[in-house]
Order: structure tokens, then sequence, then C-alpha cells
């Protein structure tokens, strides 16, 4: 069998003898011989052709009777992303990342994606090697073999960190799947200072993580958030454990290093998986720049920026709410607005240091709260109560089983939110990657050139660049020299 979403044998041994990062992820490489799988950057030296096997997953790799290579470590390898382009199975990755799968069976994820569990099991078999349960088990598998080689945590914690309900299950479910125990990864690695955790979070070159920070900086929520030109930092976890989160680039590597304070190891798995889609790490720029380069304007804005990504939020909601702040106002305003709301209305962290001492306030904090008093107007501060009020009482989440219409649909049907606030929070709020905010001034004027195409002309300019016309409107609106601080100015 030979997966849809796998490339080409001469393209993958092409990119496994150059050990080429692009390639990272797409596919694993599994040799016969050893038993053992491997990224296509493994420094092992090359084995020969015919001991060779691709896969398109390391789920599939492993289903197959592999084990995880100790050099080159499958689990810091970035998702393939060219299975986003199939909506069921990128909404059924992100339920999985989401953990739907750790306390539901697979006809649940079957049931969330309109499809019976036979479908589905095909779907996944056909596109990525490995069944839906095959790909969550692996996920828990590579967690927990990162967290016994980067960090001091007890075994326990990293049973509990990889949702294993007992350290029994854990130490039989790693026997099998790396062919060791658990104490046996710690005796091979080097000493881990203890204290804070620091995990390794890989991604496929170039990155621009320089204009990612200037991206989130800009739009920081102060009290939240604290951005630098080489560091981002948050506060993270409930009034009772709070906690701060530090993310700063490796310079030596391709891989972003995610320092994490004293957090509960169950909330690891989460906080990993909103790092990586704050700042797209999962992105193969290789297959997006492959559509958008079609078009002469975007192929010299990837020329320009080649490492640009698509800046994501850390919460849907708080990304919704500073959406509906950005409306009509700049950038700056916005802020302004956003820094009122959390002052007054989030909750204040004690021990936390300065700048990084409130939690965001909940739907049901905002639905309730006098939000005129921090400068709304009237109408504005109504869409907010709208808003919260349908995430507090569930017509509207923020999880990965959506598609992008049916969201846009949903945010439309509420007072004072128009098809460019829902793009704009589809966009950063879900990562969807064809999100695109056709009505917004800036790509307008850029696309235009000088005069100012509608905002059908627009949309029927993005129709060559689905389904990554996500992408599309970073390139465009870092295009724009001077963006007029009106509607088109993203929050």
């Amino acid at each position: 069998m030979h997966p849809a979403s796998l490339p080409t044998y001469e393209l993958c041994e092409q990119a496994r003898l150059a050990r080429d990062a692009r390639f990272d992820g797409v596919f694993f490489t599994a040799v016969r011989s050893t038993g053992i799988y491997c990224r296509p950057v493994c420094p092992a030296p090359p084995p020969r052709w015919h001991n060779v096997d691709y896969y398109p997953t390391a789920a599939a790799a492993a289903a197959a009777g592999f084990r995880p290579c100790l050099r080159c470590r499958p689990e810091l390898a970035p998702e393939a992303q060219q299975h986003l382009q199939e909506e069921t199975l990128r909404r059924g990755l992100g339920l999985i990342a989401e953990g739907l799968l750790q306390e539901q069976p697979v006809t649940a994820l079957a049931a969330r994606l309109g499809l019976s569990a036979r479908q589905l099991q095909r779907l996944f078999v056909a596109r990525l090697g490995a069944t839906p349960a095959q790909i969550h088990a692996n996920r828990r598998l590579l967690l927990a073999k990162q967290l016994l080689t980067e960090t001091a945590l007890s075994a326990t914690d990293v049973a509990m960190a990889a949702g294993f309900n007992s350290l029994r299950r854990f130490n039989d479910a790693f026997l099998r799947g790396c062919g060791m125990p658990p104490t046996a990864i710690r005796r091979q690695r080097g000493q881990v200072p203890g204290g804070e955790l620091v995990l390794r979070l890989g991604y496929r070159p170039p990155l621009d993580f320089a204009a990612m920070l200037e991206f989130l900086r800009r739009r920081a929520i102060p009290g939240i958030e604290v951005i630098d030109s080489a560091v981002y930092r948050r506060v993270v976890g409930s009034p009772g454990r709070a906690s701060v989160l530090e993310v700063r680039a490796d310079p030596r590597r391709p891989e972003l290093l995610l320092r994490l304070g004293d957090v509960d190891p169950r909330s690891i798995p989460e906080l990993v998986r909103r790092v990586r889609r704050l700042f797209d790490l999962d992105a193969d720029l290789r297959t997006v720049h492959a559509t958008l380069a079609r078009d002469p304007l975007l192929a010299g804005a990837i020329g320009q920026r080649p490492g640009l990504r698509v800046p994501g939020g850390w919460d849907g909601f708080e990304v919704a709410v500073r959406a509906v702040l950005g409306q009509q106002v700049s950038v700056a305003a916005a802020t302004t607005l956003a820094s009122r709301l959390v002052q007054q209305f989030g909750e204040p962290l004690a021990g936390m240091p300065e700048g990084l001492d409130r939690q965001f306030p909940s739907p049901a904090q905002v639905a309730d709260a006098p939000l005129e008093g921090i400068g709304l107007p009237r109408t504005r501060a109504a869409t907010l109560r709208a808003l919260a009020i349908a995430c507090r009482d569930g017509q509207l989440d923020f999880s990965s089983g959506q598609g992008l219409e049916d969201f846009v649909q949903r945010c439309v049907a509420l007072p004072g939110i128009g098809p460019w606030t829902a793009h704009y929070i589809a966009l950063r709020a879900l990562s969807l990657p064809d999100a695109f905010p056709a009505g917004d001034l800036v790509l307008q004027q850029v696309l235009g050139q000088g005069a100012r195409l509608s905002e059908r002309a627009t949309e029927a300019r993005s129709q060559a660049w689905r389904p990554w016309r996500a992408y599309a409107v970073l390139h465009l609106w870092h295009l724009a020299a001077n963006p007029a601080p009106l509607k088109g100015d993203p929050p």
C-alpha cells in the first residue's frame, strides 16, 4: 500500500540522502535491517536503499512494527501539513491533538466528522497509513519519550502528562513501542537540570521568528503577554497555579525552546499544542509557496520574506474578543481597550511578575460586565456581550473539528460580526489555512496596486491561492508599507 499523502519514492530517496530539512515530518524512513524509523534529517549514516521503507507518519511506521530512533528523535518532527488540504483529515487530526480520543472512542470522533467509524478508519489508513487510534497512541508515546529525554519529571508525572491512567500501562506501552523500558531512556541521556521544564519544538525551516514576534508584540495584551524582539512570555494556568511560559528560538537548530515554570504535568500536551499553533510550527512552506508563487505579486512577497507564517492565537475566545475590540479602530487603540478589559474584569494572579499578573476574563465574566465603562461604544459592547453569551452557552466554540464555512456562518449570525471579523477569527483562533477576509481594506489596496479592488474582486483573485489563502493574507499585509488604521487594519 502507498498512502496517498506520501511523496514519490524518488523524492523520498533524494530528500533522505540530502537530509533535506524541508521534508522533516513529511515522511519517515524505516530501516528493515534495524527495525528503527527515522526522520529524513537523521544524522546517522544513510542505510542502503533496499533496506528502506517510507511511511507518511510516525504512527504508520510504528504500526508496521518499527521503533523510534534515539538519534534523530521523531518526536521532534513537525506535523505534515499536506494532510490539512483534506478538510476531514484536518479536522480529525485536530480533534485527536486536542485529546478527544483520550476519553472517547473512535466512534465519537467519526460522529463529529459526519462519518461512520469504518469510513473514518479507511480514510486515515489510506491517507496516513494508520488508524485514528494508532495516531493517538503514537502521539502519547512520542510525547512521553520527549519528556523522559529532556526533563527531570518523574516517571509518574511523565505517564500523567502523556495521558496514561497508570504507571504499569505506561511502562508496558513504552516497552512495546520503543523496545526498552522508560528507565533505559533516562540512563542513556545526559544530566538534565531540575526546576523549570525546557522542551524542544521542531519546525521545517525557514521561520521568520522576528516577524512573528513583531506581529504578536503589536497585539500583545498587557497583563497577559510580554513580547520583545527575541522572546515571547505569557501567563498560563489557573489562579491557584499560575506560571509563566517562555518561547525563544534556538540559535543552532530549527527549533523553538519552550520553557515552562511550575505547571501541572497533565497540562503539558495542551500547552505544547497551543505554542505550536501560535507560531505555526507545522507549516510546510514548500507546499504553500508552490501554490502562492504562481501569482507574480505573491512570488515577489515570498522572495522578500520566505519564512513568513500565520500567527495563531493562544485562546479562541481571547482572539475573538480582540477582533471585536479592533473593529473600526487602530491596532494601538484596540490594545488599549483590551488592556482596560483585562485590568477591570480579568482575575488578578497573586505572586506573578508585573505585566504577567492577570487572567483573561471568561465568556461568563464578559457577558455580565459593564463593558461601556472601558470606553466601548454601545453597539460594540452589545456585540461583545453577544459573542460572550454564544461562547458561554456553547453556540460558538473554537475546537478543531469544524470547517471554515460553518464557523463563519455561526459567527456572522451574531449581531455586529461580519465576514471580515469572522474570517480573521478563523485565521488566528482556529488556524484555518484557507481563511480570507476579502473585505479587508489593506488587502484590497495592495491587490489593486494603488486603486482599491472591490470585495468581490478580491475574493475572486484569491481563488487561485486555495487552500493556503491565510498565508497570502500575511504576505499581502507585509507588502503594505503604511496600512491605513481603519477597518482593514488587522486587530
